[in-house]
């Protein structure tokens, strides 16, 4: 209870230090939602508390500090490990299971580096993409690359949604309004990827043919 209540103080008291905190935990195996983050901060340097691109800088920071700690942990501690967390009733606190790190693994694999960049832009994947990248000893350099790029464009989006609806709702409306936005875009973004993939399977046959 302790660690919700210096995360609502985080929340509540956003500068750049609490946005860099939240988004690693973002990043981490803790169910926080980057949409609870990096809007309410846009939405403060909107009304001139902050600077935008700072909020996009630290929050991709964050990210990326989140993402490496989930890549070095299952490095170190390797998949027997992980799923066994996943089993126990501190992951399933988390909102982890065994499928959903098997749904991110079978993701890894299909996709290869490029679901680094791809699964941060997919909910329920991109807190977890990072650990089967640490399983597999992906480069890290490209590891690097592909977070700070995906999570980059999802702040950037994210912080977009927050800037604009500053001038037209209130502080208290404000997350409605992310909540449907984000939506919009999720599904937008998968369509995209499922397109993308579809249309390199089908240059990968016909070349093989």
């Amino acid at each position: 209870m302790e660690s919700i209540g210096f995360i609502q103080w985080c929340l509540d008291n956003l500068n750049y230090w609490t946005i860099t905190l939240l988004m690693a935990i973002e990043s981490s195996v803790v169910p926080l939602p980057s949409e609870l983050v990096v809007p309410p901060a846009a939405y403060k340097a909107a009304a001139g508390e902050l600077n935008i691109y700072l909020v996009v800088f630290f929050s991709t920071l964050g990210a990326l500090l989140g993402s490496l700690g989930n890549y070095f942990l299952a490095t170190v501690i390797g998949r027997p490990i992980v799923y066994r967390f996943a089993n126990s009733r501190f992951g399933h606190m988390l909102l982890i299971d065994e499928e959903a790190i098997k749904k991110t693994e079978a993701f890894f694999a299909k996709h290869g580096s490029i679901s680094i960049f791809t699964g941060r832009l997919i909910p329920g994947v991109r807190h977890l993409i990072s650990i089967p990248a640490g399983l597999s000893r992906m480069n890290l350099s490209k590891f690097i690359f592909y977070t700070t790029l995906g999570a980059g464009i999802w702040n950037v989006i994210l912080a977009a949604i927050g800037y604009y609806l500053e001038s037209i709702v209130p502080y208290d409306e404000l997350m409605t309004k992310v909540d449907e936005y984000s939506g919009h875009i999720s599904t937008a973004f998968i369509v995209l990827g499922v397109f993308v993939f579809g249309l390199i399977l089908y240059k990968t046959i016909i070349k093989s043919r």
